[in-house]
């Protein structure tokens, strides 16, 4: 397991018991392959204390099937990230027809001349390019102090690239299990926003992408087993391809 260890943090957790917290540290923990048990807050507290970190924890946790011997960290500016990453669970979402932003689905379905014909399919993956088993998870921190709203949108701001990084590398924009935990010193200086633009957003993304790339390619080196090319291809995962209704609000 792994400890993110920032004493006078406020958190902000997506993944089991998540939510806000006030906690010396974060832990990414990983689990055995057919993990079954239910009481989470106990095998938390079991591993947080095993290790000889403080028990029990008080910080949030995110669970993974991936081995911390996989975890990379990236760090700029006010920034720090730690990842890992695997993907037998892909989550697929197909687009439908490709069409140029300010041309109306409608144009696209009446065959209109002037849109250009859907982009073929992607070439298929050999996995070679990179590997991955089962969640991607995101602890990210920063020194600067953000209040709950900028906090919120760091989460945002981290998923975001974290999305893009997997759509580039695997073909796939996240997993079914993905989760993100973002923490900021309660004694830095303050930063009233978060966005990509701002100091601390940029150097976010730019954190998780190169750390959840890095992790990817761990796995990789590490012989895991390929790269899925499809869901069908893939251990675990799903493909959101419901309709919806359109509608002009």
């Amino acid at each position: 397991m792994l400890e993110l260890r920032r004493p006078g943090t406020r958190w902000l957790s997506t993944g089991w018991a998540g939510g806000f917290a006030d906690a010396a540290a974060a832990y990414n923990v990983s689990v055995p392959e057919g993990f079954a048990r239910t009481d989470l807050d106990a095998y938390v507290a079991e591993r947080v204390g095993g290790a000889g970190f403080e028990a029990p924890p008080t910080g949030p946790a995110l669970l993974t099937g991936v081995d911390m011997r996989h975890a990379r960290a990236a760090r700029a500016g006010p920034v720090t990230v730690v990842a890992t990453a695997g993907v037998s669970n892909p989550a697929a979402l197909p687009t439908g027809t490709e069409r140029p932003v300010g041309v109306e689905a409608d144009a696209v379905a009446d065959g209109d001349p002037d849109v250009p014909e859907a982009v073929a399919d992607p070439p298929a993956r050999d996995g070679t390019e990179s590997a991955g088993r089962g969640t991607v998870n995101v602890l990210a921190w920063t020194e600067r102090r953000l209040d709950d709203g900028a906090l919120a949108n760091l989460v945002a701001v981290a998923a975001e690239a974290k999305a893009a990084t997997l759509l580039a590398a695997t073909g796939f924009p996240g997993t079914t299990s993905d989760a993100v935990v973002v923490g900021s010193a309660r004694d830095g200086d303050p930063a009233p926003f978060s966005g990509s633009a701002t100091a601390v957003g940029g150097a976010a993304r730019a954190c998780v992408r190169d750390a959840v790339r890095a992790s990817l390619d761990a796995r990789y080196a590490a012989g895991d087993r390929p790269l899925p090319d499809s869901v069908a291809d893939a251990e675990y995962g799903v493909v959101t391809d419901r309709d919806t209704e359109v509608f002009r609000p």
